[in-house]
């Protein structure tokens, strides 16, 4: 334990990771070595990003003369703006409005400083409630209303009078199986992903497709339009459109069980978040298979929907001998719970680094530009300015600063949001891309919260300032 806690601190991102997914998936045991070359990398920029910039400084102030040194800095140099070009809306300002936009970008430095600092916590922060909010209701919408049934139970090859009997006699078992519907099953194949691996897809195809939606419900996700199984081509889902780049339209070409390609045509892409699918019709089946329409599975709803219900159900109808195979949801919603639990994990950690970046970059940003124009807020409060109002004369320009920030973080937030749901999901799992207003709203109210408080302790300091003092120091 004691060794544990002496271990450095670029050890701990790692363990936090590798705990979220060690309680869900068997992952061998964490190994932290030291990576020299990671670490010259990561003091290599720690440096360019803190001692480079006190170096340039110090350097500058050294250059100029002790005389120079002790005399005040003069104040920089004002010009006009672009918004005093615009006659009508700079008319309509007020006097200290319009001091609050010359010397936003009088400042430039502290300007940019500002916008990029609360933009990256923005970003961090809004990226991580979008990945939140992507994977909370995956398994809610996947198997409650997109995926209807319980079981795929198929058939053996050749069942004789018995076997066939023995399954129908199983299936009409009012007190266990609420509905079934005859289809043909088949797993394909194809090359895709980022890793060139063996993707498996499971071909559906309804004896009638008139009730196939109380079974599988297809609808295009973004308008939520409902899908009808045409014989014009195969319904994809969104997942296997996305990993081998095709749309509405494109032909694909896929390996059979026999390991023969088959050559489909697209007519839809279907909302699905877990799993490869192929839906299809059996007057399409038959055209692009040249095969008669035969089925040989069955779709199943329980009238216990229950994982424990699914699972004595499921071994139940495999002593059958005329079953060759079920399967299940539960492996999928398990598979599912994992992801959602371990990165809902990496997620809470991002978000706190983001708030705590927040506070960090405000804190001292706004401690800097008081600190340099201390002299300057005490002569106007010499001439007669309220405290809130010397506040404000300083603060207001914060606020618009914090305010551009955030709106540069929505954006660059939706950027990494996108990067993530492409990049962490495994092959065979989508994230839902839609966002959402707490994505938005949060990081906004967040941020907003932080620069009031920050304002209150200014404004605090700034009651409590000596003006004499502050106009008789030497910048």
């Amino acid at each position: 334990m004691r060794r544990q806690a002496l271990q450095p601190v670029w050890y701990l991102l790692p363990r936090i990771a590798n705990n979220a997914y060690a309680h869900g998936f068997t992952v061998p045991k964490i190994e932290t070595p030291f990576h020299l070359k990671w670490a010259v990398i990561a003091v290599i920029l720690a440096m360019l990003s803190t001692v480079l910039p006190a170096v340039l400084v110090a350097k500058k102030e050294l250059q100029e003369k002790p005389s120079a040194l002790l005399q005040p800095k003069p104040p920089a140099n004002g010009s006009k703006i672009l918004l005093e070009r615009i006659t009508p809306i700079w008319n309509r300002m007020s006097f200290t409005h319009k001091v609050t936009a010359r010397n936003i970008f009088r400042y430039k430095k502290r300007m940019l400083m500002t916008i990029f600092g609360v933009c990256g916590s923005v970003t961090i922060l809004f990226a991580g409630l979008s990945v939140q909010h992507s994977i909370s209701g995956i398994n809610d919408r996947q198997f409650d209303e997109i995926i209807r049934y319980d079981l795929i139970a198929a058939e053996n090859d050749n069942l004789d009078t018995e076997e066939q009997q023995a399954i129908n006699e199983k299936l009409s078992d009012k007190d266990v199986v609420e509905s079934y519907a005859p289809i043909y099953y088949e797993e394909y194949s194809v090359t895709a992903g980022k890793s060139q691996d063996s993707q498996t897809i499971k071909l559906l195809c309804p004896e009638n497709t008139d009730d196939f939606s109380s079974y599988i419900s297809l609808d295009e996700r973004k308008s939520r339009k409902p899908i009808a199984l045409t014989d014009n081509g195969v319904v994809i889902s969104e997942r296997l459109s996305k990993l081998l780049d095709v749309s509405a339209g494109d032909t694909i070409t896929l390996k059979d069980s026999a390991g023969n390609p088959q050559e489909m045509q697209i007519a839809a892409v279907t909302e699905m978040y877990t799993g490869h699918f192929l839906f299809i019709s059996p007057a399409y089946y038959q055209q692009f298979s040249g095969q008669d329409f035969s089925s040989n599975a069955y779709l199943i709803r329980l009238c216990d929907s229950s994982s424990e219900n699914a699972n004595e159900v499921a071994a139940s109808f495999m002593k059958l001998g005329g079953i060759a195979g079920i399967v299940q949801n539960t492996t999928m919603i398990s598979q599912i719970n994992v992801i959602v639990k371990s990165l809902n994990k990496i997620m809470w950690v991002l978000i706190v680094v983001a708030v705590l970046l927040g506070v960090v970059i405000l804190y001292n940003l706004t401690n800097i530009n008081v600190s340099e124009r201390i002299r300057e807020l005490s002569t106007i409060k010499v001439l007669g300015f309220y405290d809130k109002e010397v506040t404000l004369y300083i603060y207001r320009e914060t606020i618009i600063l914090t305010l551009l920030g955030i709106l540069v973080g929505f954006l660059t937030g939706d950027w990494l949001y996108q990067y993530i749901i492409t990049v962490v999901p495994p092959d065979e799992v989508m994230f839902n891309p839609a966002l959402s207003a707490r994505a938005f709203l949060i990081p906004f109210v967040l941020i907003s919260m932080i620069t009031a408080v920050l304002g209150a302790v200014i404004n605090r300091r700034l009651q409590n300032v000596d003006m004499l003092d502050a106009l008789k120091s030497v910048e």
